[in-house]
């Protein structure tokens, strides 16, 4: 389907250039990434001391990829998850993760995703990423496009290293799940 959409879209608009419609693609999937990453924090258990209070904001970082943080923002307006308010902060690489509860990692070098997830390790943080190590590098969940879907894997080993419990009902809409028994 998001082939088949990609492709019109660059018929489309081939007599405009090749960066708008790659611009157009990119944003598309960025939307489906953006809804999964608001949805996840449904699913997510924390720490009960993760959250100052019971009515503390759910904290998301987005780090390397705009385009989600826009969407992401655009879609979390007034919307709540888990019962809190939702916040949007996009970072730059090498920023601290101090005080998210989840954070996105675009693409980025083998490098930059270490570097990110090296920052939140020992910090109950959703660890999100879409590169291909996502999960050998310590993400929990890592976005992958099968068949012109976005799909995601899962790392129980890192969610349980951050002190997080994923439920079972995203674990069975998971593509692949490392370390279940």
């Amino acid at each position: 389907m998001l082939a088949a959409w990609a492709i019109t879209i660059v018929l489309a608009l081939g007599c405009l250039g090749t960066t708008v419609a790659w611009a157009q693609i990119q944003a598309s999937e960025y939307q489906v990434k953006a809804a999964f990453v608001f949805k996840f924090g449904n699913y997510v258990e924390w720490p009960p001391q993760t959250f100052a209070t019971s009515s503390s904001p759910l904290v998301i970082g987005v780090v390397g990829a705009d385009a989600l943080g826009d969407e992401l923002t655009r879609i979390s307006i007034g919307r709540t998850v888990g019962g809190r308010p939702v916040v949007i902060r996009k970072l730059r690489y090498g920023e601290s993760l101090t005080g998210l509860h989840a954070v996105f990692i675009g693409k980025s070098t083998d490098e930059q995703l270490a570097a990110t997830l090296d920052a939140g390790k020992g910090q109950s943080i959703l660890t999100i990423t879409e590169s291909e190590d996502g999960l050998r590098h310590g993400s929990v969940i890592n976005f992958v496009v099968v068949s012109d879907k976005v799909r995601f894997d899962i790392s129980l080993p890192s969610a349980e290293a951050g002190r997080l419990k994923i439920s079972s009902q995203l674990l069975a809409v998971a593509r692949k799940i490392e370390g279940a028994p």
